[in-house]
């Protein structure tokens, strides 16, 4: 029978800025599930969940099931955890030579390396714009995370409380905000109800396909956004148009 390997491009995609590694860590020095939660700043039940993400990112169980509790308990890593944690030494290694190399570049320089950030992402996901977090609202039912782009206009997600525990998001951090091209809807005027974000720009590309109402949209020279014609509107080159995203449809992604 062929042993399954660890997906390990998959388990250590953010290990610089995600906090699900360190859990794992924790985890594995303390034997505690608890412990793991309480030195790295975040709930038991954020603990368990960055254990299943990883697990199911690993494509294998990283902690023994058996052990374990909200009371505290023994709790081992699997063969596979022990070898993830490896992994991601060598990784941390490997980083810490690259940032080595440089500190001797200019400030413009270190900027450029920072807005590239997402070059290494692999997702179906078409939009993927930089931005910086600008605020962090707290809500009964989950988190609001407020994004400003280049071009200054503001973009909201919303994400769950144990997820901004696991991905450590502070003010004035840089991140990636992801969506697909079929949740943004394009059109020259939008009234947004809800939770809907808006954003302004003009057509920069119109696909002429009859079957294809895709539309590229320049919310700055650098920074484009894809999305969908409203079925009902038209649109030209150079168009002012406006963008319509649903807060839900918006995804915060780290960069390695």
């Amino acid at each position: 029978m062929k042993t399954k390997a660890i997906q390990f491009d998959q388990v250590l995609g953010n290990t610089s800025t995600d906090k699900r590694v360190e859990v794992l860590r924790a985890i594995h020095q303390s034997g505690s599930i608890s412990e793991a939660a309480r030195v790295n700043g975040v709930s038991y039940k954020a603990a368990w969940q960055a254990i299943e993400t990883l697990s199911n990112l690993a494509g294998m169980p990283l902690l023994d099931k058996s052990v374990g509790g909200s009371g505290g308990g023994g709790a081992f890593l699997t063969p596979a955890g022990l070898q993830v944690l490896e992994a991601a030494d060598l990784l941390a290694q490997a980083k810490a030579q690259t940032l080595a190399q440089l500190r001797g570049v200019s400030q413009g320089a270190a900027n450029q390396v920072s807005s590239m950030m997402g070059i290494g992402i692999r997702t179906s996901m078409r939009n993927q714009l930089p931005a910086t977090v600008a605020d962090i609202i707290q809500t009964p039912i989950g988190v609001r995370i407020v994004m400003a782009l280049a071009d200054g206009q503001l973009l909201c997600a919303r994400i769950t409380h144990e997820s901004l525990e696991l991905l450590g998001l502070k003010k004035k951090m840089p991140i990636l905000a992801l969506c697909k091209a079929t949740a943004v809807t394009i059109a020259p005027t939008i009234v947004a109800l809800g939770q809907v974000n808006l954003l302004k720009g003009h057509v920069s590309r119109v696909s002429r396909s009859k079957t294809d109402r895709q539309v590229s949209m320049a919310l700055e020279p650098s920074l484009q956004l894809a999305g969908f014609l409203d079925p009902t509107v038209s649109v030209k080159n150079k168009q002012e148009v406006m963008a319509a995203i649903d807060e839900s449809a918006v995804v915060i992604a780290l960069g390695v």
